[in-house]
C-alpha cells in the first residue's frame, strides 16, 4: 500500500469523527527496513518516521538528515537507561518512557543540556507481564512524579495485547490522558489505526501498511 492511500485513509477516518485530519500525525515506523524502501518514502514527501532501537537509529538516520530537511524522528520501543542520552540527541519525541528511573535519567540529561524531546508515556493497558509500559493503576502518580521533573509530557501511548479488541484499549488511554490533562494520544498501528483515529488518537505508528513486511 502507498505512502499516498495511507494518508487518504487517515484524512477518511478523521472525517467521518467529525475531526480535522490535519490534528493526526502519521509516523512512518522504518525499523527493520532497508534504506532503500525507507529513502522511497522519503522521497515520497514523509518526514515523521519511528524507531524502536536507539542504536539502529543511531546508525542510519544521520545519514537521512544529510540529504533531507525536516526528519522528525520518534523513538517508539523501549529504552535502556544507557541508551537515553544518545536518544534525546537523535528524536524529537520519545513515546516509551515507562518508568521512574528512565525518567529520572531523561531529566537529569535535560538539566545538563537545556534540551528535551517531547514524551509520551507508555501505559501497559493489557497488564502483560511481558511488555513494557506503566500500568494503569500507577499512572497518575507517575504523571505527577514526571511534571515534578519539569518533563515535557505531551501525552500517552499504548500497544493493544494482539489477542483483544483494541478499541477498549484505546477509550482507556484517551480516558486516563483527559484525566490528566494530556492531548496527545500515540495509538493504532497497521491494522487499526484508523479505530485508533475515531478514539482520539494524535499520532498514528504505520510500518509494514506503508513499507511492505520487514526484513530483519
Amino acid at each position: 500500500m502507498s505512502l499516498s492511500e495511507i494518508q487518504s485513509r487517515i484524512a477518511r477516518a478523521a472525517q467521518d469523527c467529525g475531526r480535522d485530519p490535519d490534528t493526526i500525525r502519521l509516523i512512518a515506523v522504518s525499523k527493520v527496513q532497508p534504506d532503500a524502501r525507507v529513502r522511497a518514502v522519503l522521497d515520497a514527501g514523509q518526514r515523521s518516521f519511528g524507531e524502536n532501537r536507539v542504536q539502529e537509529a543511531a546508525g542510519k538516520w544521520p545519514a537521512f538528515r544529510a540529504d533531507f530537511d525536516g526528519i522528525d524522528l520518534h523513538i517508539i520501543g523501549p529504552l535502556q537507561s544507557n541508551k537515553v542520552r544518545q536518544a534525546m540527541e537523535l528524536a524529537q519525541a520519545i513515546h516509551s518512557v515507562d518508568r521512574p528511573k528512565i525518567a529520572h535519567a531523561i531529566a537529569r540529561i535535560a538539566d545538563e543540556t537545556g534540551a528535551c524531546p517531547d514524551l509520551f508515556i507508555q501505559v501497559n493497558t493489557g497488564e502483560e507481564p511481558q511488555k513494557a509500559g506503566i500500568l494503569p493503576a500507577d499512572l497518575d502518580g507517575f504523571v505527577t512524579e514526571c511534571r515534578g521533573l519539569s518533563l515535557p509530557v505531551r501525552g500517552l501511548m499504548c500497544i493493544p495485547p494482539v489477542e483483544e479488541e483494541p478499541s477498549l484499549h484505546f477509550a482507556l488511554l484517551a480516558k486516563m490522558a483527559a484525566r490528566n490533562g494530556l492531548e496527545g494520544l500515540s495509538m493504532g498501528m497497521s491494522g487499526d489505526f484508523e479505530k485508533a483515529i475515531s478514539f482520539g488518537a494524535t499520532h498514528v505508528r504505520v510500518g509494514s501498511a506503508i513499507f511492505g513486511d520487514r526484513q530483519p
